[in-house]
């Protein structure tokens, strides 16, 4: 990816989005421009114009902590923004190879698979920042069953290529939007992932819809929240998500999903657990009878 044009989508794509009422500054007759001028920008963060020209042309080049700090506050960036931004500009001023290719895990640590198959009755996975679906205990399998048809299980592509997706996820364009800010996030922050490149590159070729999210420039970082299925086997189940980061495995998280006991989605984990060893039963007596 380019990355100097990654660097001005983004920086453009945040002063388009502010009013100068929003920033405190006084508007006067028709504006030819969405949202701020470069000029405003500039005098909001306390920088020349021509120096800030050059920033959103995508010359981050010896900028320093303190310039990026300015213009974040200027452009009223959020928390992810902010971490957005400081890695698109580590980027554009990389330190050695061995920094910039550092490995990355690419299998579960099995006391972390322990955990999540302690987890009996919660669907539970562990992904990396492409979105790949790395491992699961049963019951994560089951909620994600359409998921594991694709090999290796990637949300996103699942998300983005399967015609079956805005009828599994009940609030498909929140589900999708969140997906492509992770995958945008992990680009600037590992910005020499061939893997991720790729499946970017498969996605924008495939997905009107994926191309247009990508456009926007929107970065995300999954934490809790609420998602709504429409299962094949059990209907529909809202779960609550906490997504926790393992610090010992850069790159991987554990995704855990819950329902409040007494509640329709309770109930419906409890069928969907049963739905799952039904399906394991069956996948067993077929592998003998074939043997």
């Amino acid at each position: 990816m380019d990355k100097q044009a990654e660097v001005s989508a983004f920086l453009k794509s945040r002063r388009d989005r502010i009013t100068p009422e929003q920033a405190g500054l006084p508007s006067y007759g028709k504006r030819r421009v969405p949202g701020l001028r470069r000029g405003e920008v500039a005098q909001l963060a306390g920088m020349s114009v021509e120096y800030y020209t050059r920033l959103e042309r995508g010359n981050l080049r010896g900028v320093s902590d303190s310039v990026l700090d300015a213009l974040c506050n200027a452009l009223r960036l959020d928390d992810t923004e902010r971490d957005h931004l400081h890695a698109l500009a580590r980027a554009a001023n990389p330190g050695p190879a061995r920094v910039r290719h550092r490995p990355k895990p690419t299998a579960v640590r099995a006391s972390v698979l322990r955990i999540i198959e302690g987890l009996h009755d919660q669907p539970a996975y562990v992904r990396n920042n492409r979105l790949d679906i790395l491992a699961a205990n049963p019951l994560g399998r089951a909620l994600h069953a359409p998921v594991f048809e694709y090999e290796p299980p990637n949300t996103c592509r699942f998300v983005f290529l399967d015609p079956r997706a805005p009828g599994f996820y009940l609030d498909w364009e929140r589900v999708a939007r969140n997906g492509v800010g992770v995958l945008r996030v992990e680009a600037a922050r590992c910005p020499y992932d061939q893997e991720l490149c790729h499946l970017i590159g498969e996605l924008s070729m495939r997905s009107d819809a994926f191309r247009t999210m990508w456009g926007e420039q929107d970065v995300h970082v999954y934490t809790e929240g609420t998602k709504r299925f429409l299962h094949p086997a059990v209907g529909e189940l809202a779960l609550t998500h906490e997504t926790l980061d393992l610090p010992g495995d850069d790159g991987l998280s554990i995704a855990v999903y819950n329902a409040e006991p007494g509640t329709p989605a309770a109930d419906g984990l409890k069928l969907l657990a049963s739905w799952a060893a039904t399906q394991e039963q069956e996948m067993t007596a077929k592998a003998e009878s074939d043997h």
